[in-house]
């Protein structure tokens, strides 16, 4: 399936006036980066990543038929929708999801027949400088999916997740990646079984015992708002000089990782995720308008890492997002002397020593209500 025909909804006989559900969805890590978009949140080039399993969005959907409703001009909008966050309204975030289900509407025409309360929240503090729209995003396709599962119960349950993923992508675009699966592939590439542009796939082969829980010590170095938001970021990939080399060596890295994911290789492994990080902050700094997002601390960080892993042979890496603060990512075999070595050596360098102890996870959950 990888046409986005494929995932227009047709008209259904079967009807629900009300109802409610409710999802979580995990933020993501990833390991070959994606930055760079073309239009409808198409990736430049593949990516793949570690999927959460601590660091998550819960968000409860509760729709009523616009008919029933009561709500003041809740049928005048053609989108009708509340928004609370943590149990309270939340104005600034309305703008997101107003375009999100415009975005959608096409391939869920049935939004525009519902008034909708959404109710998210996050395990993670909402100031912690972690990204939470992929996992917000993620939250939500799962609840717009289970409506639509019951307006159609024919459709299959990998349907379920392949749309899901599909839908979440045009919020959020790494949002695909925290649908299903520990190891998610986002992104067309010639060796991966049913990749595609359009949603994320579990990594097809088996994952080497030496990636079995592997763990993810998040380092909140900077908990502000980044200078710069990560729409703006993608776009200046547009012109970047060396945007062609960039997209090039995400494809070889990516057929590099899968390889490494499957052997268990741990040098390797260091290698291609860490080049990956810096690769895309040396992108940032490259374009223009240039920017810094990494602050001292991440770097005094990175150093100590660097050092620990040279002196111990103990097989500890680092990762980055689109930000200041640091995934250290580490075997399991290895917890006890990694955290050690972090909470002694690195939580200093965090924002009022704040840190997060994660590891890899299994993807979106149904909540029972």
């Amino acid at each position: 399936m990888n046409s986005e025909k494929d995932f227009i909804s047709k008209p259904f006989s079967t009807k629900i006036a009300s109802g409610n559900f409710q999802w979580s969805a995990p933020s993501n890590i990833a390991l070959v980066k994606y930055w760079g978009k073309k239009d409808k949140q198409i990736p430049a080039n593949p990516s793949i990543s570690f999927t959460l399993n601590n660091c998550k969005t819960i968000t409860k959907l509760s729709f009523i038929k616009k008919d029933n409703t009561i709500t003041m001009g809740a049928t005048k909008e053609k989108f009708s929708f509340d928004l609370l966050f943590e149990g309270k309204p939340k104005e600034d975030f309305k703008p997101k999801i107003q375009q999100f289900f415009e975005r959608i509407e096409k391939y869920c025409p049935y939004l525009i027949d519902y008034h909708f309360t959404i109710d998210t929240k996050n395990t993670f503090p909402h100031s912690s400088g972690i990204a939470s729209s992929a996992s917000g995003m993620a939250a939500l396709a799962m609840n717009i999916m289970s409506l639509e599962k019951v307006l159609n119960p024919a459709i299959t349950e990998d349907f379920f997740y392949q749309k899901a993923s599909f839908l979440a992508r045009l919020g959020s675009g790494s949002a695909c990646r925290s649908i299903k699966g520990s190891v998610v592939v986002w992104g067309n590439h010639p060796e991966i079984q049913d990749s595609s542009d359009l949603f994320g796939v579990e990594f097809p082969s088996q994952l080497h015992k030496n990636f079995k829980n592997y763990q993810d010590t998040i380092l909140l170095v900077d908990k502000g708002e980044k200078q710069i938001s990560s729409t703006v970021g993608h776009d200046l990939m547009y012109n970047h000089p060396f945007a062609d080399q960039r997209f090039a060596q995400a494809n070889y890295n990516l057929s590099v990782i899968k390889t490494v994911l499957k052997t268990g290789n741990l040098d390797e492994f260091i290698k291609i995720v860490e080049s990956e990080a810096l690769t895309l902050h040396a992108m940032m700094m490259t374009s223009l308008p240039y920017f810094i997002l990494m602050k001292p601390n991440t770097l005094e960080i990175i150093n100590r890492i660097w050092k620990f892993r040279t002196e111990t042979k103990i097989p500890i890496c680092f990762t980055l997002d689109a930000g200041a603060n640091v995934h250290v990512l580490y075997p399991e075999n290895v917890r006890d002397n990694a955290l050690q070595f972090i909470t002694t050596e690195l939580v200093g360098y965090c924002q009022n020593g704040n840190y997060i102890c994660d590891a890899i996870g299994n993807g979106s959950q149904l909540i029972y209500l």
